[in-house]
């Protein structure tokens, strides 16, 4: 970890370490775009995975006071974003995550922290 997380990353870190996602990383945007603050992106190795990482996300977010507003790409499996406002979660399909390569995309922001996860 190289900084705390804030109680919002924190969630959704623990939701998705608890279903086993790996190679989570949160980055801080807000000197870059308005369009969200921060970024989590993880991975899962299946479909079943990586619905079920943002299962666990929206079922944490439900139980706090962070609300998911919008969820896209859920029925393929491949890369589901979660927009909870201040932080936009992608989670990732590992062969997705390579493909789209968001960390190159994004790669002069700050990164907050890095857990490998499984």
């Amino acid at each position: 970890m190289k900084a705390p997380l804030n109680e919002l990353q924190q969630l959704v870190v623990d939701a998705a370490t608890e279903k086993k996602a790996s190679d989570i990383i949160v980055l801080d945007l807000r000197t870059r775009t308005d369009l969200t603050d921060y970024f989590i992106i993880c991975s899962g190795r299946s479909r079943v995975q990586v619905q079920a990482i943002a299962d666990g996300i929206q079922e944490r977010s439900y139980q706090s006071p962070f609300k998911v507003y919008t969820v896209e790409g859920y029925s393929t499996g491949n890369w589901i974003i979660l927009d909870l406002g201040d932080l936009m979660v992608h989670v990732f399909h590992y062969e997705t995550r390579i493909h789209y390569d968001l960390e190159r995309l994004w790669g002069d922001v700050p990164v907050i922290a890095e857990m490998s996860g499984s």
